[in-house]
């Protein structure tokens, strides 16, 4: 894993080095496919010679294939620009707030601040708060809630006392139970990529993958 920002000439070298390695066999190959057609017009039998639709066909293949190697350089050059604007989004988000699956509670004063995100409508959700050791210190009835995002605040003298509260959420339409997601805020620390992609150096849960992040505070 590299720390964005960080420059490696040896990795430019090298890119550049591949490219040209890879547009000099194409070259090559394009030059052996136009030798061997020709060595095949010269030496064909003059009884039975290549029919156009034969020819023209041969020569649509080769222009086909150079086609294809040149998308596929385009695709590749188009990858890396992506990545180096997600890496510079990235690093815009240190020291910023975002919004992650988790269950911690977020504490600003003596307010709590979570979320959670519903598969489907409820008629029923609830949010107990648990102390470090696990044990239910609050209940949160939030009635009815639509499918989709929510947050929820918590003010109790409890959040303010420095301990790191979690929470729950339990949600259900009629007897049935839905399916819930708990999301926390965090701070984003650093930013660094890898094979994988950019990733979150984020302060209560650790490396995150810029793909999970669930919102941007």
């Amino acid at each position: 894993m590299t720390t964005v920002g960080a420059t490696d000439p040896f990795a430019a070298l090298a890119s550049s080095s591949n490219t040209a390695a890879s547009a000099a066999s194409d070259a090559g190959s394009a030059d052996r496919f136009l030798k061997l057609l020709v060595t095949q017009l010269q030496n064909q039998d003059p009884l039975n010679p290549m029919d156009n639709a034969e020819l023209t066909s041969q020569l649509a293949q080769i222009n086909t294939v150079e086609g294809i190697q040149t998308l596929n350089t385009t695709v590749q050059g188009l990858g890396a620009q992506f990545v180096q604007m997600q890496a510079v989004q990235g690093a815009a988000l240190v020291g910023h707030d975002v919004t992650l699956q988790g269950n911690r509670i977020d504490v600003d004063g003596s307010t709590g601040v979570g979320g959670f995100e519903l598969a489907g409508a409820a008629d029923k959700v609830k949010v107990e708060i648990l102390s470090p050791a696990g044990r239910v210190v609050d209940t949160l009835e939030l009635g009815a809630e639509s499918i989709g995002r929510h947050a929820f605040s918590w003010n109790s003298p409890l959040a303010a006392d420095g301990s790191t509260y979690t929470f729950r959420v339990t949600a259900t339409s009629g007897a049935a139970s839905v399916a819930t997601t708990p999301l926390m805020r965090d701070r984003v620390q650093a930013v660094s990529s890898s094979a994988g992609g950019l990733v979150l150096q984020t302060e209560h849960s650790g490396d995150v993958a810029y793909s999970d992040v669930k919102a941007f505070n």
